[in-house]
């Protein structure tokens, strides 16, 4: 089973990228169906990741990112890269998905993903507003049609 998971704030432009990439593979497979794949859209709840992931082979993040580069640019990431597991807190409020990894394959073990792939889309506008800048929205349909080649 291949589960997608989309994450980000839609109120935020950019940072809600993740989310749309969800929706729009959700309504792909409305119209075709594939019978060993999921998406979800779990916004910003890290403990969401986790629980969604469980049971899955095989598990796909999509998120906004900050880092300086050039917006629009599209990072394929392994999972192990950004698994960490909070040091000082646990609270759901600290807990992202990058700890969902961490933590899922230490609770769920076995029926957790272990073949994990994120992919970043560096943002543009991290500001208050439910548009995508126009290099993040390119982004999203390079990150869509790299996905939809593994069905």
């Amino acid at each position: 089973m291949l589960t997608i998971i989309g994450c980000g704030n839609l109120n935020r432009s950019d940072d809600g990228v993740g989310v749309i990439v969800a929706q729009r593979l959700q309504h792909h497979l409305a119209e075709n169906p594939q019978n060993n794949v999921r998406v979800f859209d779990c916004g910003t709840g890290g403990i969401d990741v986790m629980f969604q992931a469980r049971g899955s082979t095989s598990l796909i993040i999509i998120d906004a990112s900050n880092t300086g580069s050039e917006p629009g640019a599209v990072y394929q990431v392994p999972g192990e890269v950004l698994a960490e597991l909070p040091e000082a807190s646990y609270t759901l409020h600290d807990f992202r998905w990058h700890h969902a990894i961490a933590a899922g394959r230490k609770i769920f073990k076995q029926d957790f993903p272990h073949d994990i792939t994120v992919y970043l889309i560096e943002a543009e506008n991290l500001g208050f507003g439910l548009e995508l800048s126009f290099p993040v929205q390119r982004a999203v349909d390079i990150v869509i049609a790299e996905i939809l080649r593994l069905f």
